[in-house]
């Protein structure tokens, strides 16, 4: 005879009833906790893309870590903004294309804030000044040196507080202030007169003169590799500023800073409202100049006890992967598609100017690490290189979507008219004229000094 399996009793099947309620409630307040109010119904499901309000696009964040002190820090970030330029180019069919031209907000902190600053200033014609793959050259001319905040390389000088390196300093940025860029960046720093952290915001430069600084001063502000602090004063001289080393202080790690930015600026992004409105590339630090001691030994920790600045150097690094975990929380199982995490492990050898090339297409040929919610991380199928890639094509199929769309939604604040560069209450009592569409040349920078 076949058998039947019993029927379940009331008592058992209100109890599965019980269960069943129970998880469903669990499932909403944790969406609630992790994505905000009203992402119990709005979240996207596995598998799903994410949600483009009002065909518009998704507001695009390119974010940059500053853990370290070493030209090494920054070569990453370098690297991968030169490939996705040169990707952006063929799949845009437009050999001028730049980084700035497909994400609407950059941060930057430390050695990324310099490469944010680069690539998002604008030039006498109105464009982005510098490309990816100057930017690359520019970075790996300085790879191998003794130190990129000590005694020597190109890069070494800027962040001197010397004569030497305040030239560099104007030859890389002119008298162009944080509202000489074609779209919205954010540069934190650590601010010791405050004791509080400190971001550099063009929004903020547009409103007021108070909180307009030079570039100069701003890439100096958030890598202050020196003992000494940082000082400086805004435009008007209004505000001062004393900056230590925003890598360990503030945010190593600026993408949460961006993200926040946007959501909470309705006047330039009126309509992101959650992280389903966002495309985020947040690029780490790579590998630095503490991944290998001199003499190509990789000895995890040196006999003797660690400098200050290496204790600094893990302390950032922890806060940065702190950040990336939440952030890939938020975003759920679009982690994958709407934020993009690039990061590599430690290079197999020192770095030099003569194996930059194939060290960056190293770096780029390691597997991806994800992070998945509550797992941890996991080493992706694709390879950065990969992971590039597809973004780019996601970039660029985001800049056809907002063609079409009849609504902008990204509305960048414009500086109505000319001003000086210099405030007439600034506390030298000098003050030197430049509309804010070009940005002077070095040689006549030097004219006028």
């Amino acid at each position: 005879m076949e058998a039947y399996p019993a029927a379940a009793s009331p008592q058992k099947a209100a109890m599965d009833m019980d269960k069943l309620i129970s998880h469903q409630l669990f499932s909403l307040l944790e969406s609630k906790f992790l994505f905000g109010a009203g992402a119990g119904c709005q979240s996207s499901g596995p598998g799903t893309p994410a949600r483009a309000f009002l065909d518009g696009g998704r507001v695009r964040v390119l974010a940059i870590d500053g853990c370290g002190a070493g030209a090494e820090d920054a070569f990453l970030a370098a690297a991968v903004l030169a490939r996705l330029e040169a990707k952006l180019r063929e799949q845009a069919e437009d050999p001028d294309a730049r980084v700035a031209d497909f994400f609407d907000v950059a941060a930057g902190a430390g050695a990324g804030g310099v490469l944010a600053a680069m690539l998002f200033l604008r030039g006498p014609d109105g464009r982005p000044r510098y490309s990816a793959q100057e930017a690359l050259a520019f970075v790996a001319g300085s790879v191998g040196k003794k130190d990129w905040g000590g005694r020597r390389g190109r890069w070494a000088k800027l962040f001197r507080r010397s004569r030497s390196g305040e030239q560099v300093f104007r030859r890389v940025f002119g008298d162009a202030t944080l509202r000489d860029t074609v779209a919205p960046l954010l540069v934190p720093c650590y601010d010791l007169a405050t004791g509080a952290p400190f971001v550099f915001s063009r929004a903020d430069a547009v409103e007021s003169d108070a909180f307009d600084f030079r570039l100069r001063d701003v890439c100096a502000a958030t890598f202050a590799v020196g003992r000494e602090p940082v000082a400086m004063r805004s435009v008007d001289g209004l505000t001062a500023i004393s900056a230590a080393c925003a890598g360990v202080a503030a945010m190593g790690n600026p993408a949460a800073a961006a993200i926040t930015h946007v959501l909470h600026n309705k006047q330039e992004f009126p309509l992101a409202t959650g992280v389903d409105d966002l495309l985020v590339l947040s690029i780490g630090a790579g590998a630095g100049a503490s991944a290998s001691v001199p003499g190509g030994s990789n000895t995890p920790m040196p006999t003797r006890s660690p400098s200050p600045r290496e204790l600094a150097r893990v302390t950032a690094a922890g806060v940065a992967d702190m950040v990336d975990e939440s952030v890939a929380m938020a975003f759920g199982h679009t982690c994958g598609s709407s934020y993009v995490r690039i990061q590599a492990g430690r290079a197999p050898t020192p770095l030099h100017a003569d194996n930059a090339a194939a060290a960056a297409g190293a770096m780029l040929a390691q597997r991806n690490v994800e992070s998945v919610l509550f797992r941890g991380r996991r080493l992706s199928e694709r390879t950065n290189a990969e992971k590039v890639d597809a973004l780019a094509a996601e970039l660029v199929k985001e800049q056809e979507r907002r063609r079409r769309s009849p609504l902008p939604n990204v509305a960048i604040k414009q500086v109505g008219t000319p001003r000086l560069s210099s405030a007439t209450t600034s506390s030298s009592g000098t003050a030197t004229a430049r509309t804010v569409s070009t940005m002077p040349s070095p040689a006549s920078w030097d004219s006028r000094r």
